[in-house]
């Protein structure tokens, strides 16, 4: 939960910041990139607001949590659009060498830590659960395959009893 609202707040903050001229860093490479991988058709002002708009709905996706899967499904859109400028612009993502970027660069790198996060987001969403220790993990598929076995050979689930706390 810490993690999505937070990643949301994120992508509020710097869409929001996306929709007054010369506010974001990242406003210059972002109009040139979207310029660029629409062939001329989007101008940077107006990829600018739509790229905006698109931001704060991811973070508003990820903080109400509505459409979790559709709202994941744009900020993996939009993260391979954040990282296309590492190629398309090395010249002003990069100091001459692909192991130093500029701050730019770092900007754009930092992103693989965004995607990680939605990773996660997504994963935990669908049932997936974080276990801190393997013993308890390889314990755990063990039983979740016994009880497919057994779902499978009678047709129900099987009946869980209560322990008794004693």
């Amino acid at each position: 939960m810490f993690l999505r609202i937070s990643l949301g707040i994120v992508f509020i903050w710097f869409g929001a910041l996306k929709f007054v001229p010369d506010l974001s860093a990242a406003e210059t490479l972002g109009g040139k990139t979207i310029l660029k991988l629409t062939f001329g058709f989007l101008e940077p002002a107006a990829s600018m607001k739509i790229l905006a708009v698109w931001e704060c709905l991811i973070g508003l996706g990820l903080i109400t949590k509505k459409i979790l899967s559709f709202t994941l499904l744009l900020l993996y859109f939009q993260m391979v659009g954040t990282l296309t400028p590492l190629i398309l612009f090395p010249e002003m993502t990069f100091k001459g060498n692909f192991l130093v970027p500029t701050l730019l660069g770092q900007y754009i790198i930092k992103n693989f830590i965004l995607i990680s996060a939605g990773i996660v987001i997504g994963a935990t969403a669908k049932g997936g659960v974080i276990i801190a220790y393997e013993q308890v993990a390889v314990e755990s598929k063990k039983l979740e395959n016994i009880v497919i076995r057994y779902e499978r050979r009678f047709k129900k689930k099987p009946e869980l009893k209560k322990r008794n706390p004693s």
